[in-house]
């Protein structure tokens, strides 16, 4: 009895083992396709999409450009808004500038004509004998009156803005003076002011009549 339990034992070992071996390989080879497996293999077993799902999946697509699709337009608008503000502010300071300018210089034309008669009273006054003033009564009241008018004038220059530039002595500017002739003078630099034919008028620093000068060389 214990010989035959032997035999039969005998004879089963081999079959478990090969049981087990058949076993182990096919575990290991389902373990192997999973490792070769590929994204696009997993999406092909991956569950096909509801008419639902796809719908949806399609809208949020759109959204999604959409989306984009303002994000530009409204970077655009948003440079074009602050390119407006930028040209509206540049006009404000031009307009503003040319207001100002406007106040300080809007007479500018009238003083011009004004020192004509200026020239004319400064020239009257000149033109007066000095030896005659204390003899005359008359010569000298009218003196008197002459510098009275052109002191009040100088006195409305002053008051708008207008100053006078007599430049005797100063360096020679083109901006500011007109130079009528040129000629050697001993002891003075070459481009000195040495004289002045007529006085020049500047408005709030701006010049409305160069001097008219002569310059040493």
């Amino acid at each position: 009895m214990a010989s035959t339990c032997l035999r039969v034992s005998q004879g089963l070992i081999p079959n478990i083992r090969g049981i087990v071996r058949r076993n182990y390989l096919n575990h290991g080879s389902v373990s192997a396709v999973r490792h070769l497996s590929t994204p696009a293999d997993e999406k092909a077993a991956a569950p096909e999409l509801s008419e639902n799902e796809k719908k949806l999946v399609a809208e949020i697509e759109c959204l999604n450009k959409d989306v984009e699709n303002y994000k530009e337009k409204c970077s655009d608008l948003d440079d074009k808004y602050k390119r407006s503000l930028a040209d509206t502010e540049n006009m404000r300071k031009r307009l503003t500038k040319q207001i100002e300018d406007a106040k300080l210089f809007g007479i500018q034309g009238f003083c011009k004509d004004l020192l004509s008669v200026s020239d004319i009273l400064q020239k009257a006054t000149e033109c007066v004998p000095a030896d005659q003033v204390q003899t005359n009564s008359h010569l000298k009241n009218l003196y008197e009156g002459l510098t009275m008018t052109e002191a009040e004038l100088q006195k409305v220059f002053k008051r708008h803005g207008l100053a006078q530039v007599s430049p005797l002595g100063e360096k020679f500017n083109p901006n500011h003076h007109e130079a009528l002739f040129e000629q050697p003078v001993e002891g003075k630099e070459p481009g000195t002011v040495i004289a002045v034919t007529k006085i020049g008028y500047k408005l709030h620093e701006r010049i409305v009549r160069p001097a008219m000068v002569g310059v040493a060389k």
